[in-house]
């Protein structure tokens, strides 16, 4: 059994043979670079088609099944498109992506650079998820990767805004404020020292590369021109100044 194009003026000996090939139709489903995991689920229960199977089960669940490390499955699943055909279930596509994220994380692990002092892969995860949440610019990953390793590697607090957003879950508004910076969570970067306990989204894999292949320099800080872009900084005081540049004289 399976789904089989029927194309204007197909002949039966033609539908017979892509029925003997099993040449049947296929869907696709894509992950999109930064989701989190809810968004995954989201997106996986409104595809058409698919076998729903997972609707009511745990992400706690979920990561049993997949024989993920501490029941965590933020982070464990590659961006990328998906081929499915009649008869599978959201499970076997989550599977899929799963197994291409380990393939992906152990090639990225083996082939980190010098620079990466980072424990072990889970780690690459969790920061390749801040880098992807941080920039939609390429040219960038590498350099924000350079500057969160050298401030772990210092003893800095992160103080990415990412990790507070996702710390704050459904209690985000689209707006950061002081108090969200100052209220603690196992995601607040601005209140705990070194890397969360898990990654804040599914990075892809040019934000993987990044996480294992920063960019060499002494930046230690960095600031959103608001135009997509940032402006790095070795020190705090040049940092000060391109907050005052950018930062403040957009405020009212």
């Amino acid at each position: 059994a399976g789904e089989y194009a029927l194309t204007p003026g197909l002949s039966p000996r033609a539908l017979l043979q892509r029925m003997a090939a099993g040449q049947v139709v296929q869907h696709h489903f894509t992950i999109v670079d930064g989701w989190t995991f809810r968004q995954l689920r989201v997106a996986l229960a409104a595809e058409a088609g698919l076998v729903q199977t997972l609707p009511g089960t745990s992400d706690a669940d979920i990561a049993r099944r997949l024989d993920i490390d501490g029941g965590k499955p933020e982070g464990w699943f590659l961006p990328e498109t998906y081929a499915w055909v009649k008869g599978e279930s959201d499970y076997d596509v989550l599977r899929r992506a799963h197994a291409a994220m380990r393939d992906a994380l152990a090639r990225a692990w083996a082939t980190r650079s010098a620079q990466v002092t980072l424990a072990d892969p889970y780690q690459v995860l969790i920061l390749a998820s801040i880098i992807e949440k941080e920039t939609g610019l390429g040219s960038e990953r590498a350099q924000i990767a350079g500057v969160f390793l050298r401030r772990l590697a210092l003893d800095m607090r992160l103080q990415t805004d990412p990790t507070v957003i996702y710390g704050m879950g459904e209690r985000y508004d689209g707006n950061i404020r002081r108090r969200d910076l100052e209220t603690d969570t196992p995601w607040n970067t601005y209140t705990r020292a070194g890397l969360p306990p898990t990654p804040i989204a599914l990075p892809g894999l040019p934000a993987l590369q990044a996480a294992t292949h920063p960019a060499p320099g002494d930046e230690l800080y960095f600031v959103a021109r608001g135009d997509g872009s940032h402006e790095f900084s070795p020190t705090l005081d040049a940092h000060n100044r391109a907050v005052r540049k950018y930062q403040l004289r957009r405020q009212p």
